[in-house]
This record gives C-alpha cells, structure tokens and sequence, in this order.
C-alpha cells in the first residue's frame, strides 16, 4: 500500500511539475525580462485628467471623488508577460497623484487576461499582473497595506471579441477604490 501511495505522490509531482514548467510566466522570468526600473524618490503629483474610458470603478464600491478629479487608469500587458511597461509605468506614475490626494483609501487591483489559455493558468496570471502593478506603486511611495489584489483571470472582458484587439484590451490590471 506505501508503494502504491508512494507512486501516485511522485505522479503528482512530476505532472505539477510538468505543468508549471511550460507555464509561459515562470518561463518569462528565465528570459530575463525586467520591469522597468523604479522612479526616483522625488514624484510630482500627476496633473488632473479627465477619466479614462473602461477605468471607472464599479457602483456601490468606489470612494466618491469630485468632478474633474484624478482618477485611476487602467494598464495593460503585453501577451503572456505580467512585466510592467514602460508606457505603463508612466500610468501608475500619474496615478500616484491619485493615492496622495486619497491617502489611506484602500484600493483593489484587479488582474485580467483575455480568454486564451486554461481557466487555472489565467487566474496565476492574472495575480501576478495584479501583484507586479502593487509591487510598482509600493517603490512609488503607496502604502502597500491600503493595496488588494484579486485576479479574475478571463472571467471579466471588457470586449468580447475573439481578435488581438479584443484580447489587448482585456490584458489588464484595474484599480477601484474601496469604501
């Protein structure tokens, strides 16, 4: 009987093994990608931009803010990678001036991937995205405590089309401030 539980453990770990290997996450941090460097310890309040399309935080769970005031954009990914961009490093730079005029308001980032791959290797990747966009804002100066992740895989689209565009929109983290 130990022989057979002992077979079916080492089973089990050879296929988890098998599957996180060709996971192209744990494969991207062996092509030596990084994330863009940190900024410097000076970061200027963003000026005031109109809200983004797609980033307004769901009803009922959002922080109430004045009209024309700061808001938080969403980032994008490129495909299979949670490596912040440069472009959208600039974003999560712009929306520190959101966390300054909110301090202490908590906020969930919430991690998106489009519908390729498994529902399991979607939802990984989707934390990570979530946790590389708090990992950034933490060098920024954000307290890391007021920061919630989640990832929801591919379960939340924003457009439902089966097309690269479609998909490059739904490669994305999404920040709503918390009651």
């Amino acid at each position: 009987m130990k022989v057979v539980k002992s077979a079916g453990m080492v089973f089990l770990v050879v296929l988890l093994a098998g599957a996180l290997g060709g996971c192209g996450c744990f494969q991207q941090a062996m092509k030596g990608e990084a994330a863009p460097a940190p900024p410097s310890a000076t970061v200027q309040k963003a000026p005031e931009k109109p809200a983004a399309k797609g980033a307004a935080p769901m009803a009922g769970q959002a922080a109430k803010e004045a009209p024309g005031a700061i808001t938080l954009k969403d980032i994008h990914f490129d495909f299979d990678r949670y490596v912040i961009r440069p472009e959208d490093a600039e974003i999560l730079k712009g929306d520190y001036g959101w966390f300054q005029a909110n301090p202490g308001t908590r906020v969930r980032i919430e991690g998106n991937c489009d519908e390729r791959g498994t529902v399991e290797y979607n939802l990984v990747l989707g934390q990570k995205r979530a946790d590389s966009a708090k990992s950034y804002l933490a060098t920024l100066g954000v307290d890391p405590k007021t920061l919630d992740t989640i990832s929801y895989g591919k379960e939340r689209p924003v457009d439902p089309g089966h097309n690269e565009e479609a998909w490059a929109k739904n490669r994305r983290d999404h920040f709503v401030p918390l009651k």
